[in-house]
């Protein structure tokens, strides 16, 4: 683990044109509003000060915007080839350590959330000990991650990985759930494990991956050689995953003996430095002293009474970051769209205003509505219950699917609002009483769906 140092031009041009690398300080990623920094704080955790830190750096050296990505990762937009090292001196001044190699994750809470079964964050720092300690005779793919959820309240269950690490109590001991490539309910369960074998099982996984190629993910390899990496009898130990789903970010949690944690979600993934900054100044004042990065473009507030969090609470909706579960703007998933990317012909964040806007009662918990600026779908490879895709001619709805799946239904950029609007009727005039958006639009169909979209 270091703190972040200056890229030197040579690692920026070759790992920045590498498909697939993540855009680190050490290769920063071009699109459309210039270059693009992705910073994993260790343990996703940052001192209220330092976070400020970080939004000074982003104004001073990129245009200002911030993001948390779907993950949990900070993204720093807008910088220039000049202007990184900048950057990653002020990163290294506010001693923010950044891990080095493999994507190790952890719960967002782990070590105070009340649920959990087993802190992960002790069995991750021994893996990025012995991963680090191979040196190059491991080459991995550079998004390969591994997940070590100690279960809670604020799991990463729903979370896709290459290797999962699941903790689960089994007697007077804790176990380790190992599986591969999915979320906790589609990865192919291997065995479960004692703490003290998992770093060389994993170790082995790691080679296994070396050996297939370094663009090998959990996803290829094959899982009976894997099974037969792990101890004896290994294999007869049955442990259940958690199941239930993760608790929103956004809200105010009672940790009990910890105190409060408020959650917050930044509007469409982004916010601009100055309100950042200004927001944590005042959270800081009454109280805030940690940031923990959490899934679902948000972040929890450590530190607060509770009276003071409920404050904090609303000085946050003044500046437009989501608090609530009820927010429509929870359940639209956007990429930068193309006032941020290239590559997009959308602009994902005015279109979801439209969605928000236009069909309210599509809003209501049950889905999640992809907005993608192009066939890429980078915000949500997975399918959703409606994507809609930016393309030359206009926009493609695609219903129970992804974005690179073939298109239901088309409209230009003068029908859209138009279209929204035949959506939003049909829904509402067909749904039941107590039936969910997700429900109504299965019901009726990909067909009658898409001719409402498309021509009423």
């Amino acid at each position: 683990m270091t703190s972040c140092a200056a890229p030197t031009p040579e690692t920026t041009d070759a790992a920045s044109m590498r498909r697939g690398a993540c855009p680190s300080l050490a290769a920063p990623m071009p699109t459309g509003d210039g270059l693009l920094v992705r910073l994993r704080p260790l343990d996703g955790s940052l001192t209220v000060s330092q976070f400020s830190a970080v939004a000074e750096a982003a104004r001073h050296f990129g245009n200002g915007v911030l993001e948390i990505t779907a993950r949990g990762n900070l993204q720093v937009r807008g910088l220039t080839a000049s202007t990184v090292p900048g950057l990653a001196e002020a990163i290294g001044e506010a001693a923010i350590v950044v891990p080095d190699g493999v994507a190790i994750e952890t719960p967002p809470l782990a070590g105070i959330d009340p649920e959990e079964i087993a802190d992960p964050r002790i069995l991750a720092a021994a893996l990025r000990q012995a991963i680090a300690a191979q040196g190059a005779a491991l080459k991995l793919a550079p998004k390969l991650a591994i997940i070590v959820d100690g279960g809670g309240r604020f799991h990463l269950g729903d979370t896709i990985t290459d290797l999962r690490l699941q903790a689960a109590g089994r007697g007077e001991g804790i176990w380790w759930n190992l599986s591969l490539a999915g979320t906790t309910a589609t990865a192919k369960p291997v065995c479960a494990l004692r703490t003290e074998t998992v770093v060389p099982v994993v170790i082995r996984i790691l080679e296994a991956l070396t050996d297939i190629g370094p663009a090998a993910r959990g996803r290829d390899l094959d899982i009976d050689a894997i099974r037969a990496l792990c101890p004896p009898g290994a294999d007869r130990i049955e442990v259940a995953p958690a199941s239930t789903p993760a608790s929103p970010v956004v809200g105010i949690h009672d940790l009990g003996s910890t105190g409060a944690a408020l959650g917050l979600g930044l509007a469409f993934a982004q916010i601009d430095a100055i309100s950042l900054i200004s927001f944590l100044r005042q959270a800081g004042e009454l109280g805030a002293r940690e940031i923990r990065l959490a899934p679902s473009h948000g972040f929890f507030l450590l530190g607060l009474e509770r009276e003071a969090a409920a404050i904090v609470q609303r000085l946050a909706l003044a500046q437009g970051l989501r608090i609530a579960p009820d927010d429509p703007r929870n359940h639209i998933a956007t990429c930068a769209g193309s006032t941020g990317c290239a590559s997009a012909w959308m602009d994902t964040k005015a279109m979801a205003r439209l969605w928000v806007e236009t069909v309210p009662d599509l809003f209501d918990g049950s889905l999640t509505v992809h907005l993608s600026g192009c066939l890429k779908g980078c915000a949500r490879p997975k399918a959703s219950a409606l994507t809609l895709v930016g393309a030359p001619s206009g926009y493609a709805l695609v219903v129970n699917g992804a974005a690179k799946d073939g298109a239901n239904a088309y409209t230009d950029e003068n029908g859209m609002k138009s279209a929204l609007e035949r959506l939003a009727k049909l829904v509402r005039e067909n749904k039941d009483a107590g039936e969910s958006a997700r429900s109504c639009l299965t019901r009726l169909g990909a067909a009658r769906v898409s001719a409402a979209f498309e021509q009423g």
